[in-house]
């Protein structure tokens, strides 16, 4: 070898290996080993089953040793998905996206319009009230002025009788765990009283406006340690006195996971309290508060869910009782059990979602083919006509805010979007038959390059499973297209056409977005919910691997341009499915997810859910919940797709326990050079209320880790 060939031996060698250093810096698929995670094995028998937890050490999220673990483990994810080369225009991007806001929330009290909306540079969604229809809206409550901490956020709200005053809950850090306060609506100042333990809660105020009904949970301390999230219960509240003394309603010596809830009729003379069993099963109590008395149960013990709407001499019942796909049923107050009701709008072949009654109308919503509808009926139930809503669209429902109205009023308010309509709050006039927008976000979006369709296929055992599918209208089916495939499929959760911001950049780049109505889901009445639930569930997870092969089958995508995601119960749909079918995937989200099916029930709120997945310690349950518990199904040697586990360091629904060991496990045992990462989001909880500077932060890592695995520029 010549000097001039030496030279250029080195010069290429050094071009090498430069371009490989680059090349692993920007797409790392052979990134530096993550940190080390020790084993330290525990062995349980359950039902005669030898079952060994290598990681049970990592459920103590107090420990010294785990929060070193946490640490090192977002370090290194932070770490690898920071390298994505596009990161800051993505980055960029998105700051500009989240500047469209929303709309949500509507009701309506002493002829005044109220609903929630964030615009711009906002943290948080701000209260906003419109005397009329063509006044300016007033700021009514504004979290973004709660406090220097930008955590602070509004849970929920009840407007009390002619609007004059809102009973609110506040939480800081996205723990929802409210503090319940009142704020009047003229002066614009809180009173002084407060309650603490107020998750969640359900308010009923007096017609008199001088207090409320209300649920509450343990003060801390007088329960045994760890139970202050269940033993939900009823109480009155008069404005001005100390809540430590007001009196027990409904709720002692009851189970302590039910979950009361509270309504007043509209003359203020009957109390009902509903309480929940679960997702599939409620109870309802009723008392005469003019004659004094005990509470009256009103429902038989078939399993089924009921909703009411108390009127001032009748009220009328939305359940689920002999009907799947829920009818309307009317009571009377002189004779409220349920053997008394009468039938007033029959089960229909599109499951009825809410109702509500506005003067001398019955407003049903239903579900047609997971897209919302809404007709109207006399109080007898006669049939009078439809409402005309935008094709492929959702009402927006948060908490108890679904429909607003004012019982003898003439107008119904509801928040709509769909995939590409942005967040606005519709009023109709039944007087008039109009519909008018009240209120909306804007965009110079060019959301006319987009279509949407519903397509159909068949699941493992041949049901047939929805699906909307959203790409530009240019795309070529030539099976390479970058492909996110959503789901959640539980707790009788419907999921419909919804607006995101950030989406569009996937779908301008190619992207197709397949969102799955899966069983287990409510989108096509209780029937459908039953059958992914219990022992029911892995028809769940064969019906999403099906989306996810007819995807491939039919030429939108191939297993290394498609991804998974879901979070909460749909994080544990998306670990069961790349734990099941490794195979068909690049790429999985998997957000604040239950992963450990056999230990879930004993941390945090999980005692809830034993009626929706059961629970390890019954041995019929434990069959099934071993048999398709992700944690438990990770084995040595296989070649895992990406994955990037989510969590939050005050989530206080599902313990961020089950992706620390999920993690540990997959990293050990996985035979790819796909990353699997754990990101932890500090100062938030489940995903409620989340501050937009904090929700930019996930969005930018999440789809940064989206673009890298499937390969796309932005």
């Amino acid at each position: 070898m010549n000097s001039t060939q030496r030279k250029n031996f080195v010069t290429s060698l050094t071009i090498l290996i430069l371009t490989a250093g680059l090349a692993a810096l920007l797409f790392p698929s052979c990134a530096q080993n993550p940190p080390s995670t020790r084993i330290e094995p525990v062995t349980d028998t359950l039902h005669g089953v030898e079952i060994v937890d290598n990681y049970r050490w990592l459920e103590d999220g107090e420990s010294p040793e785990v929060q070193k673990w946490i640490d090192e483990q977002d370090a290194y994810c932070r770490q690898y998905i920071s390298r994505y080369p596009d990161r800051e225009k993505l980055h960029q991007r998105i700051e500009e996206l989240m500047q469209i806001g929303y709309v949500n929330n509507p009701a309506m009290a002493g002829g005044k319009y109220f609903y929630m909306k964030r615009e711009g540079d906002a943290e948080h969604p701000t209260l906003l009230m419109k005397r009329t229809l063509d006044a300016t809206p007033e700021v009514v409550i504004d979290p973004n002025h709660f406090g220097e901490d930008k955590t602070l956020a509004m849970d929920w709200w009840y407007l009390s009788s002619e609007g004059k005053f809102i009973a609110y809950g506040k939480s800081s850090q996205g723990s929802e765990n409210s503090t319940l306060f009142i704020h009047d609506v003229e002066s614009g100042k809180n009173l002084t009283d407060s309650i603490l333990d107020a998750r969640a809660a359900s308010v009923a105020w007096l017609n008199d406006n001088s207090g409320f009904y209300y649920t509450r949970y343990p003060e801390t301390g007088t329960v045994p340690e760890g139970e202050e999230q269940y033993y939900r219960r009823v109480y009155l509240h008069k404005i001005g006195d100390d809540y430590h003394n007001d009196p027990l309603i409904f709720g002692e010596g009851r189970d302590k996971t039910e979950w009361a809830g509270v309504q007043l009729s509209e003359n203020g003379d009957y109390l009902l309290v509903p309480v929940y069993m679960g997702w599939s099963r409620a109870e309802l109590y009723l008392k005469n508060l003019k004659k004094g008395g005990e509470f009256v149960r009103l429902t038989d013990t078939t399993e089924a869910l009921y909703s009411v709407f108390m009127g001032k001499k009748d009220f009328y019942v939305l359940t689920n009782h002999n009907a799947p796909k829920f009818k309307v049923m009317k009571g009377s107050y002189k004779r409220p059990q349920m053997k008394y009701w009468k039938e007033i709008i029959p089960e229909d072949k599109f499951p009825i979602e809410h109702f509500a009654v506005v003067g001398d109308n019955i407003v049903v919503g239903r579900l047609q083919n997971a897209s919302s509808r809404i007709s109207i009926y006399t109080t007898d139930g006669i049939f009078k006509k439809d409402i005309q809503l935008p094709a492929i669209g959702s009402i927006i429902s948060y908490y108890d805010h679904v429909l607003g109205y004012e019982t003898d009023g003439h107008e119904l308010l509801f928040g709509y979007n769909s995939f590409f309509i942005p967040p606005r709050i519709y009023r109709y006039d039944f007087n008039t038959d109009k519909m008018t927008i009240l209120d909306e976000i804007k965009t110079d979006l060019d959301l006319s390059l987009y279509t949407v369709k519903q397509v159909w296929y068949p699941s493992k055992d041949g049901t047939k499973i929805s699906m909307f599918l959203v790409h530009r209208k240019d795309i070529e089916l030539d099976g390479n297209n970058p492909t996110i495939v959503y789901g959640y499929g539980g707790f009788a959760s419907n999921e419909t056409p919804g607006f995101s911001r950030t989406r569009t950049m996937f779908l301008k780049r190619g992207g197709v977005y397949a969102q799955t109505q899966l069983r287990g889901g409510g989108e096509y009445g209780e029937a459908w919910h039953r059958d992914g639930m219990l022992e029911n569930k892995q028809n769940v997870f064969d019906d999403f691997i099906a989306a996810c092969e007819w995807l491939i089958d039919n030429k939108y995508t191939n297993p290394e341009k498609l991804a998974i995601e879901g979070g909460s119960n749909g994080g544990l749909l998306v670990g069961a499915v790349m734990v099941q079918r490794p195979d068909l995937m690049k790429a999985v989200e998997c957000w604040r997810p239950l992963l450990d099916m056999l230990r879930y029930h004993k941390f945090l709120i999980g005692e809830l859910w034993i009626p929706e997945y059961g629970s390890a310690d019954n041995p019929e349950q434990f069959d099934y919940l071993y048999d398709y518990s992700p944690y438990h199904h990770v084995k040595k040697g296989v070649k895992y797709p990406a994955v990037m586990f989510e969590s939050a360091d005050h989530d206080t629904r599902v313990d961020p326990l089950h992706a620390r060991k999920m993690t540990a496990a997959m990293q050990a045992a996985t035979s790819s050079d796909n990353p699997i990462i754990f990101r932890v989001q500090r100062r938030t909880g489940h995903g409620q209320n989340v501050p937009k500077s904090i929700v930019i932060e996930e969005l930018v890592d999440e789809w940064s880790f989206i673009f890298q695995q499937l390969g796309m520029k932005f």
